[in-house]
């Protein structure tokens, strides 16, 4: 693993030169296809600037938006420690909130705005969408990863009374492991002084709980909508590629994809599934715009989908 490359532009670069070494894999040793070639004007280029003009995952600008952002994050650092985590974990996992399909969860998400992303201010269904249609443009063979793209944030309706009403700090924002210190590269790491876990010598260091190369699946990451899902992909029975589902659980874990840190709890099954986890974060973080995409035009396509690697309905 190769610390310190995991900044958004050089990633970028390092999975071109992977799609054409075919290096990356599915397990069973299946290469990735190389990206489809098109046109300049076709393919998918990540925008300088989100739908407000400003930069991408800008915490720092003077705004009404990145005031109320620096809140949620003070709240979430404050309140997601270890006991928070497995209360969640036990409550959630008994599965027992509704029984839908992934299509009716799409279509629920429509009453969802995630109030920690300075980036994005309209309902989800969209955003899943735009991810999902800039992938497949990209990479056409690789169904599984459009369906990846559309349902990786299903789990956000756990904001829903319905699914609990849960508060948006433990639904929404980046994730980060509890059980160990709070890296430095977490958003507004300040927060972490005023959680109780910050002084608890058991959680402090380095590992934590934890031991280097446990592998991340041990961990026991901030709840919210990332673990929710894969809860709910994994219990179903989901026939989605071990990529998939890594990308799912941690897609927000933006100080590991991003800046590169917490590999130490890395195994190497983790090192292989974060390589998707680049490929798939560009096109989650720079997708997000204001251009709709029309959804009974692609429905169709993605319920094909859902049918392939998903039970008609599923334990919510």
């Amino acid at each position: 693993m190769d610390n310190g490359l995991f900044h958004e532009e050089t990633y970028a670069f390092k999975k071109k030169s992977e799609d054409k070494t075919g290096e990356l894999k599915l397990e069973g040793g299946f290469s990735m296809p190389k990206m489809a070639m098109k046109d300049d004007d076709e393919a998918f280029l990540a925008p300088e600037m989100n739908a407000f003009g400003r930069q991408f995952r800008d915490y720092d600008s003077e705004s009404e938006r990145q005031k109320s952002v620096e809140e949620f994050y003070r709240l979430q650092h404050i309140n997601q420690t270890v006991d928070f985590v497995k209360k969640m974990r036990a409550e959630y996992g008994k599965l027992d909130k509704k029984v839908m399909s992934i299509w009716e969860c799409c279509e629920l998400l429509n009453e969802v705005v995630d109030e920690s992303d300075p980036d994005l201010d309209e309902p989800q269904i969209q955003h899943l969408l735009q991810s999902a249609e800039a992938i497949r443009k990209d990479y056409p063979n690789e169904d599984w990863l459009h369906l990846t793209a559309l349902i990786h944030d299903l789990g956000k309706v756990i904001t829903l009374p319905q699914f609990g009403g849960l508060p948006q700090w433990a639904v929404v924002g980046d994730t980060f492991p509890v059980g160990c210190a709070f890296d430095e590269s977490n958003v507004h790491h300040k927060y972490f002084l005023e959680n109780p876990d910050f002084y608890n010598q058991a959680y402090n260091t380095k590992t934590g709980i934890y031991t280097e190369g446990c592998g991340l699946n041990n961990i026991m990451m901030s709840w919210g909508h990332d673990d929710y899902m894969y809860l709910v992909a994994t219990e179903n029975g989901s026939t989605l590629p071990s990529a998939g589902k890594f990308i799912i659980r941690y897609h927000s874990f933006y100080p590991l994809h991003t800046a590169g840190e917490y590999t130490h709890l890395m195994n190497d099954e983790d090192k292989e599934n974060l390589k998707w986890l680049h490929v798939f974060n560009k096109y989650d973080l720079y997708s997000k715009s204001k251009v709709h995409v029309d959804v009974e035009k692609v429905k169709p396509y993605y319920m094909s989908l859902i049918k392939k690697y998903f039970p008609e309905t599923l334990r919510w």
